[in-house]
């Protein structure tokens, strides 16, 4: 009690007797997650907390985590690989990594320009390549968040306005969905972010990443870019830990968009209880000010992630299970209808390209309107590569 007062509120207590016995971890490993062991000689106690008075998220070892955790993940990813031929996986790696960028502004239903595209997939790329103690400091973050936003909402640093994320109703009431935390507190935080990445080293990658993505996102320290910040530093954090190598994806992303019941349920996990406690008051801007921020900072600052944790720990697998394995087995597939209708009609690629796409988007049967592009084949030869999708595809 004594560690743990001094911990939160910074003030020392007088202490005549200092404790004479062993020292002992504040948290229980067996019950919780825990960070690296610092040794506090006032208290004798192990602080094996995830993080600092400033950032210091929970979570708590449940029977559903352990069992996820003991997963690996890596291996399921290398047999995957092994089981396709180094060209095909490098050719659907270097798709992956446009479908996940489509998929992360997809989730905020923006469509980015081409250049901005671009410079995400750059990012992408140069995931885990960075020191985190220069990644996660605010110049750093600032410029990805320069980046990746229209050119009409960069900033300059971390915000300091009050933020919330909201949509209005068809009588243009404002409705809340969750309200940030306040400016004042969000220098401080994004500090705790570095120190908690710094305590955790010897966690679990799947750990890290969501304490720092999911971290970032419930900070919200800047007006645009937060969500895809977020899902960037999942792949960060990922391939900086060895989970992922460099150069490869899991396209968490595309899996959340095509799931994003799950995706809302588990940022809801945290921000509905919030909303059942922070008070606030709004001026006639439409400016937020929250008037209990005493009440509820703890909340901010110290997060219970553990229904998070188990969250990126099920749509990793289920990524790499269905998605990434779907996409290896197209690119498999269509290499080897490609083959099947060289052997038909030898024709330029472009033009064989362009046939299998519409026979794809149509399910096995080319339509009819197209026909009109490719006049010089047959009805027999058009017959003759429906038969073939049907024979490739329904394997």
């Amino acid at each position: 009690m004594g560690f743990l007062y001094e911990w939160l509120t910074g003030n020392i207590l007088e202490m005549e007797t200092a404790p004479g016995s062993n020292y002992v971890d504040f948290l229980d490993p067996s019950k919780y997650i825990v960070g690296t062991s610092l040794r506090n000689s006032r208290w004798k106690i192990n602080d094996n907390l995830l993080g600092t008075p400033e950032f210091c998220p929970i979570v708590r070892r449940t029977q559903a985590l352990s069992e996820l955790l003991s997963i690996d993940i890596s291996a399921e990813l290398e047999q995957l690989k092994a089981g396709y031929a180094e060209e095909i996986f490098n050719r659907a790696t270097q798709y992956l990594y446009r479908k996940e960028t489509k998929s992360s502004y997809e989730i905020e239903q923006e469509k980015p320009s081409p250049d901005r595209m671009n410079r995400f997939i750059a990012i992408l790329y140069d995931a885990g390549k960075q020191p985190a103690n220069q990644l996660l400091t605010e110049q750093n973050l600032t410029s990805l968040q320069n980046a990746i936003v229209d050119p009409r909402y960069v900033q300059s640093g971390y915000r300091s306005f009050q933020n919330y994320i909201g949509q209005r109703s068809y009588r243009m009431e404002e409705i809340y969905h969750y309200v940030c935390p306040p400016p004042g507190m969000v220098h401080s935080m994004m500090n705790g972010i570095l120190a908690v990445e710094e305590k955790t080293r010897d966690a679990s990658p799947v750990i890290r990443a969501t304490l720092i993505s999911f971290g970032f996102v419930f900070i919200h320290p800047f007006l645009d870019g937060n969500g895809r910040i977020h899902r960037f530093l999942i792949h960060d954090m990922l391939t900086r830990d060895g989970m992922v190598s460099q150069g490869s994806i899991i396209p968490v992303s595309a899996h959340m968009v095509n799931n994003l019941k799950d995706y809302d349920l588990v940022l809801e996990a945290y921000s509905k209880p919030l909303m059942q406690r922070i008070q606030f008051v709004s001026d006639a801007n439409g400016e937020l000010t929250v008037t209990n921020p005493d009440e509820i900072g703890s909340y901010f600052r110290y997060p219970e992630l553990t229904a998070q944790c188990i969250y990126l720990a099920n749509t990793l697998r289920a990524t790499i299970r269905h998605d990434l394995s779907e996409e290896l087995l197209f690119l498999e597939r269509y290499d080897e209808l490609k083959r099947e209708l060289q052997q038909l009609i030898d024709m330029p690629d472009k033009r064989l390209d362009e046939i299998i796409v519409f026979l794809h988007q149509n399910k096995g049967i080319f339509p009819n309107r197209r026909k009109k592009q490719f006049q010089e084949i047959t009805d027999a030869e058009f017959s003759g590569m429906e038969d073939a999708y049907r024979e490739i595809f329904t394997k």
